[in-house]
């Protein structure tokens, strides 16, 4: 199983990367998410899933561990394939991801093209369960994300906050102040909220 791949960036667009390594060019399929997130320089890493089928064998890069643990997650749901799950991650970040299946926000997950009320369902209740009950796994996709949420999540957990509720506090401070906010003002703002 291949983990990951370091190397010489050939080739990029939205949806794809090549990226050499040792004289042999592996191709890639990344959300718009990873493609955003990958230095503008000739060479780099990218985090690898491997999908394995009869007639292909196809890798999927990720930017970061968080969001290959909630690709992970999402092709455990059924009727989620692996090009769904990068559609999904294409038009959400990992952290929107968790707020919304948190909260049962259906509507953001039909936001995404191709996922209807019935799929977009059936990932809030598959996963639900999965992401309230796994803090470790909801911090590295924070983390991940954002370090700066997932500091002053972590910090706001160790006060006795609901998680649930902080992060949906931070999600939206961080969108109406930026992602530039320190963690420090970060806390502050959302002691105020919370």
């Amino acid at each position: 199983m291949i983990n990951h791949l370091r190397g010489r960036i050939t080739d990029r667009s939205l949806t794809h990367v090549v990226i050499e390594c040792a004289g042999v060019g592996y191709f890639v399929h990344v959300s718009l998410n990873t493609t955003s997130r990958l230095s503008s320089d000739e060479s780099g890493m990218i985090l690898i899933h491997e999908v394995i089928r009869e007639d292909a064998h196809e890798l999927y890069g990720f930017a970061d561990e968080g969001e290959r643990q909630m690709f992970r997650k999402l092709i455990s749901v059924s009727g989620v394939g692996a090009n769904t799950a990068r559609m999904i991650l294409s038009s959400l970040s990992a952290s929107e991801l968790v707020a919304a299946i948190l909260s049962g926000d259906v509507s953001a997950l039909q936001n995404v093209k191709g996922i209807g009320a019935k799929t977009a369902q059936r990932i809030i209740v598959d996963l639900h369960d999965k992401f309230s009950g796994d803090s470790d796994i909801t911090e590295k996709i924070y983390v991940g994300g954002n370090t700066a949420i997932g500091e002053a999540l972590s910090a706001l957990s160790s006060l006795g906050f609901d998680k649930t509720k902080a992060q949906k506090t931070l999600d939206s401070i961080v969108k109406t102040e930026g992602t530039d906010i320190s963690v420090e003002d970060l806390i502050k703002k959302a002691l105020k909220q919370l």
